[in-house]
């Protein structure tokens, strides 16, 4: 199992995210609420480890 690189750049609810090859998707996170342009899916998080998730593919 390699080595992954994984950066997060985060500029207010926008977050922007690199892998070794670049640029590969953005978010935003407003409170409890997030999207993400590469998956597409609304995503909420619930009280301790748990989330609800949305794909647009599937609504």
């Amino acid at each position: 199992m390699g080595l992954m690189f994984r950066k997060r750049k985060k500029y207010g609810p926008l977050i922007l995210n690199f892998t070794e090859n670049g640029f590969s998707s953005w978010s935003i996170k407003i409170g409890r609420w997030s999207w993400n342009s590469r998956a597409k899916a609304h995503r909420v998080d619930l009280p301790g480890p748990l989330s609800w998730k949305q794909d647009k593919n599937r609504a």
